[in-house]
C-alpha cells in the first residue's frame, strides 16, 4: 500500500474547505440535532455501498475536529483503511464514537468531501488500467470542481495518476487564444522559455502538425496535440522522437483512452476524471448508546 500522507494539500487547505462546507451546512446551527439528548452518546461508522478507490480521510478527520470543537468534545476515529486503497461493497471504512449531536452535525460534510474524493480517485483508476499495458501517464487539468482543485488533484494521486500544473501560477500553456494576441507562435514560445526559471513546465498547444514543427524548431519541450487523429498523433510522435514530450488531449475517455496511449504519445491529459466526477456511493450508521 502506498502512502499518500507526503503530498497531502496543506493543513491550511483542508482546513479552509472544511471550515466552508460546515458554514454551509450549519449556517446558525443545527436544529435537527436538538431533537435528540444533548448528551447521547454514539458509535458508528462509514460503509462503502459500492466497490472503489478510497480517498479523503484527512477532511473527514478535519470535520470531526472542528464539530468537536465547538462542541468542546473530542469524536474518536479508528480508520480501517487508507487513502489509495480498494474497497468493495459493504466494507466498514473507520469506525467511531463521540457525542451525538456534534457527530450529526459533521455527517453530510464529512461524507460529501470523502465520496466526491474517491469518485475521483476511483475514476482515475479506471482510466489508468486501462492505458497500463502501454508507457503514457494520465494527467489531470484545471476542469476542477470550485474550491477543491487541491482535494481533487490530491485524489488524482491516490488513483494513480499524475498531476498537471496546479494553477496559472506555476507553469505555462500556451492555448490558442494566447497564440490570438498578435505574437507568432515562435516569439511567444521565447518569451516564455525566457520568463520562467529552468525547469518549470512551459508546454505548447497546437492544431496541427505543420504547428508540431514549428514549436519544436521553437525549442519547446512539451507539446500538447489538440484533438489529433490517431493518424496524426502517430506521425506527431515519429516526427518529435526524443526533442519533446507529447501530450495527447481532446476526445478522451474510457472507450479511446487505450488507443490514444498505444500512438506513443508521453501523456493524456483529461479533465472528465476531475470535472465529471460521480462520487462513490458512501453511508454513515450510527448505533446510540
Amino acid at each position: 500500500m502506498i502512502d499518500y500522507s507526503h503530498v497531502l494539500p496543506r493543513k491550511k487547505v483542508i482546513r479552509r474547505l472544511v471550515k466552508a462546507c460546515l458554514r454551509e451546512d450549519l449556517g446558525s446551527g443545527d436544529v435537527t440535532a436538538r431533537l435528540t439528548p444533548a448528551d447521547s452518546l454514539i458509535d458508528g461508522r462509514i460503509i462503502s455501498r459500492e466497490s472503489g478507490i478510497i480517498c479523503g480521510r484527512a477532511w473527514v478527520d478535519e470535520v470531526f475536529r472542528q464539530v468537536g470543537r465547538r462542541h468542546q468534545t473530542r469524536i474518536d476515529i479508528d480508520w480501517q483503511v487508507a487513502d489509495g486503497q480498494t474497497v468493495e461493497a459493504d466494507q466498514t471504512l473507520c469506525r467511531f464514537e463521540g457525542i451525538a449531536h456534534p457527530i450529526l452535525s459533521g455527517e453530510r460534510s464529512a461524507l460529501n468531501i470523502m465520496q466526491t474524493l474517491s469518485g475521483t480517485a476511483t475514476i482515475t483508476a479506471e482510466y489508468v488500467d486501462a492505458i497500463a499495458h502501454t508507457d503514457a501517464r494520465l494527467l489531470d487539468t484545471r476542469k476542477t470542481l470550485p474550491s477543491l482543485r487541491e482535494a481533487q488533484k490530491y485524489a488524482v494521486l491516490c488513483g494513480g495518476g499524475v498531476n498537471h500544473r496546479m494553477g496559472l501560477y506555476d507553469g505555462i500553456i500556451i492555448k490558442e487564444n494566447h497564440l490570438r494576441s498578435g505574437k507568432s507562435l515562435e516569439r511567444i514560445v521565447a518569451d516564455a522559455i525566457a520568463s520562467m526559471p529552468e525547469g518549470t513546465l512551459v508546454e505548447l498547444e497546437v492544431e496541427s502538425i505543420e504547428e508540431l514543427e514549428r514549436g519544436l524548431l521553437a525549442g519547446a519541450k512539451r507539446i500538447m496535440l489538440d484533438d489529433f487523429s490517431l493518424e496524426d498523433m502517430r506521425l506527431a510522435v515519429e516526427l518529435t522522437g526524443d526533442q519533446a514530450e507529447l501530450e495527447a488531449s481532446g476526445n478522451v475517455n474510457l472507450k479511446t483512452i487505450a488507443t490514444i496511449a498505444e500512438t506513443g504519445v508521453d501523456y493524456i491529459s483529461s479533465g472528465a476524471i476531475t470535472k465529471h466526477v460521480r462520487a462513490l456511493d458512501l453511508s454513515m450508521l450510527f448505533d446510540y448508546q
